[in-house]
């Protein structure tokens, strides 16, 4: 199983992070994004979109680090990281959901602006950023994981880039329980960091 990824990429991290913490065993294939390897074959004959991460299990190939979430958490991690019920499902794609809307035009956005100058509305990212993370805060105030009591993909998905949004100029300073969450994750057995993640 190969994942081409880019180490300083929150998405791929998410991919890197679950593995890590499900004892899963993935080759990781680094991609010169500055040369535009991304654009390139192999990736770009795997992915047409040109971006990563890209998972390739033998001959299931996956796009979108969600989807790459569900399926090594279905197929490789069982019911602890993602379960049989629906409606625990739900719970879970929820935050998967305000990983790839919220998160990543908040906090995410913030720090391609800051860390890679990509030209977007920065005050827009940080608009984005003080309507979710005061939720984010809220809940985590009454609940120690984001999901069903216990530590799941949503984790993996949200926290990347809630713990580097510092690069993006988002303080985290004032939301304990987020401090707090984080925490919790960096002390999970087999976690692995990322370049900006103290």
């Amino acid at each position: 199983m190969k994942l081409y990824d880019l180490e300083l990429s929150g998405n791929c991290y998410k991919v890197r992070l679950f593995s890590a913490l499900a004892g899963i065993e993935i080759d990781i294939i680094p991609v010169d994004f500055m040369t535009g390897e991304h654009k390139k074959s192999p990736v770009i004959d795997l992915n047409p979109w040109g971006e990563l991460p890209v998972l390739q299990d033998e001959d299931i190939v996956l796009r979108d680090s969600q989807a790459i979430l569900v399926y090594l958490a279905r197929k490789y991690g069982g019911n602890q990281w993602w379960p049989d019920s629906a409606a625990h499902q739900g719970e879970i794609v929820q935050w998967l959901s305000v990983a790839s809307n919220e998160i990543q035009n908040g906090p995410c956005a913030a720090r391609l602006v800051d860390k890679f100058g990509m030209q977007l509305n920065k005050e827009r990212t940080l608009e984005v950023s003080d309507r979710i993370l005061p939720l984010l805060e809220r809940h985590l105030t009454n609940n120690e994981w984001l999901a069903l009591n216990r530590p799941t993909i949503a984790e993996c998905a949200v926290f990347p880039y809630v713990a580097t949004a510092w690069e993006g100029g988002v303080d985290l300073t004032p939301y304990k329980a987020i401090n707090s969450w984080m925490s919790r994750i960096k002390e999970l057995p087999g976690y692995k960091s990322m370049p900006g993640i103290e």
